[in-house]
């Protein structure tokens, strides 16, 4: 998937449809000159359904379509025929999508699991014939109920990636690099900062077969909590990421200090991150000679509060065991 066909954020415009009028008709018959009301009911507009769907990952399809207007119902016949019901219109989204109203930036639901249905306009119902409303005193009403009408809204679809382990990093980490390595995914990778602008998924492919989903997220700055760089705008995939894996570069001048800004900006997006598993691979450590390389363990054995590995994505080292690492976290 390339990077212009990944979208995760939109805003829609839905309609009902309203509910078809009641039929305020009189029977009429040869030989019968006044017959009793005989008006059906209106059908039911169509509701505006999303429905959840494990084949997609993207909201690419609603990139240019962005009315959904669901059918009105039919209108009540004689002989208490009921009108037909307007049809439904279903929206596809990728399971993990946020489902919000426009006007109050309030969360109407999630879709979390394949097949979900959630209404998010309901059809309007159709109005009752003039039959149901016939009583001794009034033996021909001549009228009926018109329709409800149906709803309008203005909502936002907000895709938070569903992914088992998201890499979490400053630009220029080399997660791109990573992900590249580990998985058939081919994420745009230079040697600049921001080369990622939306989230990459990868199968990560493990011993006997097995599978997990790894994510590319853009890089983090400091100050993401607050919008700054990107911002929100990636923050929220990193949410559904059951393992973190922080990824910091050999040559940075100060390992701690930049998983502590990472934690930082984390925990001030959302607290409850901190609760998810964390790991930390020291990248690009093929640059280091077994001197230094001891010499950077014995600093960070005292002053890293989580276990680390290091690796190299360009030189393939440690990469077999890193895998190892993130599928006995996966499955503890």
């Amino acid at each position: 998937m390339t990077e212009g066909n990944f979208v995760d954020y939109v805003k829609l415009y839905v309609s009902s449809g309203k509910g078809g009028k009641g039929s305020a008709h009189l029977h009429r018959e040869k030989y019968i000159a006044k017959g009793g009301p005989d008006g059906g009911d209106g059908g039911r507009g169509g509701n505006v359904i999303i429905r959840g769907n494990k084949n997609l990952w993207t909201l690419f399809e609603y990139k240019f379509k962005r009315h959904f207007r669901a059918e009105h119902g039919g209108d009540g016949g004689k002989q208490r025929s009921t009108g037909a019901d307007g049809a439904d219109v279903y929206m596809n989204v990728p399971l993990g999508t946020v489902v919000r109203d426009k006007s109050t930036n309030e969360i109407l639901f999630e879709i979390t699991e394949d097949g979900e249905e959630k209404i998010i306009a309901q059809g309007g119902k159709g109005g009752r014939g003039n039959w149901h409303f016939k009583s001794a005193t009034n033996q021909t009403p001549r009228y009926a109920q018109p329709g409800i009408p149906g709803e309008e809204k203005e909502i936002i679809l907000e895709l938070k990636v569903l992914a088992d382990v998201g890499l979490v990093g400053f630009p220029n980490a080399g997660k791109s690099t990573l992900l590249s390595v580990v998985t058939a995914a081919k994420p745009k990778i230079a040697d600049y900062e921001f080369t990622t602008l939306k989230p990459n998924l990868g199968i990560v492919k493990h011993r006997e077969f097995q599978t997990f989903v790894m994510a590319d997220i853009p890089g983090i700055i400091e100050g993401a909590a607050e919008g700054k760089g990107l911002g929100h705008y990636f923050l929220r995939h990193i949410e559904r990421n059951s393992t973190l894996l922080f990824l910091i570069p050999a040559d940075a001048d100060d390992i701690k200090k930049q998983y502590d800004i990472l934690l930082d900006e984390l925990k001030r997006y959302n607290p409850e991150m901190l609760d998810k598993e964390r790991f930390i691979a020291i990248s690009k450590s093929d640059m280091l000679d077994d001197e230094l390389k001891a010499e950077l363990k014995t600093e960070l054995d005292k002053t890293l509060p989580v276990n680390y590995m290091f690796i190299s994505a360009v030189a393939q080292q440690g990469i077999t065991e890193l895998k190892d690492k993130l599928w006995d976290m996966l499955n503890s």
